[in-house]
């Protein structure tokens, strides 16, 4: 938004651009990019203008996958060359999958890759987000991911808190989680507890004796650049209690733990296919940051 300044200043006219947050006869407010409202008559507005998503660089991508590596890290790392190598009991592709997050990762790693993830009794699987790595000559791809991320201070917050924040997942809370439909294996546990050099909270929305209504989890971790991020993941919403707003106040709820724990950015990963949950994160403020897929070799079974 362009805009006259009034008389006595050095220059006639100033600039803002943020998001347009109020729009009517008499006035335009656009919240800043620090968190500012600036609220101008109208008849002060010389030019207001929409701007495209700012360009995503590539090294933005490879600390928010450093982030969310260490917001679900398994429960065994090591690197290899530039691969970030995780091991978690074979519970999600995430923290069984080794991810390029460093510039010298290449494909001339993936006898040792294969041979690491052997080992341990897992299939090759390699995690390859946008522009951090390419999918080796013969491999076949699956579940192409959305990140989406959000500056906090650009999103609506509960005011009160319903639902109860603890430091593990208890009973209550683990009696409700599916991944991907299917009951927890045994080993889950300990994959949905681990967190490396950050912290985590599980909150749920009721309980067991007046019925757990709703669930999340949060991790709050740093990347390289500073950059503090809290990742919601593990929202489920009983099958009852669906389609009235528990996942949108779940989430909120999650970010609002996370920006007290000192975090200022939050992201999610979902199915690019899943085009309801799309909709409801963007309606909460969040937008595309990059995409991530899964590959690994023709032998490859789900």
């Amino acid at each position: 938004m362009r805009y006259r300044l009034p008389p006595g200043h050095s220059h006639p006219m100033t600039d803002v651009i943020g998001s347009l947050i109020d729009y009517d006869d008499s006035v335009v407010a656009v919240k800043a990019s620090d968190g500012r409202v600036v609220r101008i008559s109208r008849d002060r507005v010389v030019a207001l203008k929409a701007l495209g998503p700012r360009p995503i660089r590539t090294s933005e991508i490879r600390s928010l996958e450093r982030a969310a590596a260490d917001g679900w890290p398994g429960v065994e790392q090591e690197w290899i060359g530039g691969w970030l190598m995780r091991a978690g009991h074979g519970f999600t592709g995430r923290a069984n999958s080794a991810a390029p997050l460093e510039p010298q990762a290449t494909v001339a790693d993936l006898d040792a890759i294969a041979e690491w993830f052997s080992s341990r009794g897992l299939p090759t699987v390699l995690l390859l987000p946008d522009r951090l790595g390419s999918v080796p000559a013969g491999w076949s791809t699956r579940d192409e991911t959305l990140v989406m991320a959000a500056d906090i201070s650009r999103l609506e917050l509960p005011q009160e808190t319903v639902s109860v924040i603890v430091e593990a997942p208890d009973d209550d809370w683990l009696g409700l989680y599916r991944y991907r439909g299917r009951p927890l294996p045994t080993d889950a546990v300990e994959v949905i507890s681990a967190v490396h050099d950050g912290v985590t909270g599980f909150a749920r929305i009721g309980s067991a004796a007046l019925g757990v209504l709703a669930i999340g989890r949060a991790a709050v971790t740093s990347g390289p650049d500073g950059r503090r991020w809290v990742g919601l993941t593990a929202v489920e919403v009983a099958e009852a209690h669906r389609r009235n707003g528990l996942g949108t106040r779940m989430c909120g709820e999650l970010v609002a733990w996370g920006r007290i724990q000192g975090a200022t950015h939050a992201y999610l990963q979902v199915a690019a296919a899943n085009a309801g949950a799309v909709a409801m994160y963007r309606e909460l403020g969040f937008v595309e940051h990059h995409r991530y897929r899964y590959a690994a070799p023709p032998q490859w079974r789900d």
